[in-house]
């Protein structure tokens, strides 16, 4: 199999896994109250679905939680050279192999950190950036809240709006996001691309998926 298809192939393995996540998320399918539970549930979801995209015997699909990637600088998440990441795709055949890293958040309403929350997901785009410089193919950031906050609040506080990934809302590579209280939750974030945050909406639940 060629690399290109191979990278397509595990694609439509993440975008299929996160269609039916997010249904029987929001339907009653599935039930995760905390971050761990969702992590959980969605690489149940892509190890089932992945061993299906077996299609011969000399396709193997791997999925590893937690799991660690060795950098060559210091990301701002981890503050070390060792980055750990939520998800990690491990698709090969006897010509090709494709990584695919995934951050996941899950947000809840009643256990708030606003506006630390907003920083902790443009700090998670920033690590999946440095991640497709050190060998992963492909990068999604996936979050899943049930605060209409992160999607459609007026304004946020001068001091932290630049972390702004509401629905519609765009990021312009090479633009300094700056905490700018007087204890900063970490340092400034520059991103190397653009982006267009674009949610989904199913039932009371709301999600957003990044490709990086």
């Amino acid at each position: 199999m060629q690399k290109e298809e191979q990278i397509r192939l595990v694609e439509e393995i993440v975008e299929t896994a996160y269609r039916l996540l997010t249904h029987k998320l929001a339907l009653g399918g599935l039930t995760a109250k905390n971050e761990v539970a969702f992590q959980l549930e969605f690489g149940f979801i892509l190890k089932t679905l992945g061993q299906l995209y077996e299609f011969r015997l000399v396709d193997k699909f791997q999925l590893e939680f937690e799991t660690y990637i060795n950098l060559t600088e210091k990301s701002i998440k981890s503050k070390s050279d060792r980055a750990r990441v939520d998800l990690l795709i491990k698709y090969q055949d006897e010509s090709s192999f494709t990584r695919v890293a995934i951050e996941l958040k899950f947000f809840k309403k009643e256990t708030s950190r606003e506006p630390h929350n907003r920083y902790d997901v443009f700090k998670d785009i920033s690590n999946l950036e440095l991640y497709k410089k050190h060998g992963i193919d492909v990068c999604y950031f996936i979050l899943a809240t049930d605060h209409s906050h992160y999607v459609s609040q007026n304004i946020y506080s001068v001091d932290t709006n630049a972390f702004d990934f509401r629905d519609k809302k765009k990021y312009k590579s090479g633009t300094v996001l700056q905490y700018k209280t007087e204890t900063p939750h970490g340092p400034d974030i520059i991103l190397s691309q653009d982006y267009s945050f674009n949610w989904d909406k199913v039932n009371d639940l709301y999600f957003l998926k990044v490709k990086v």
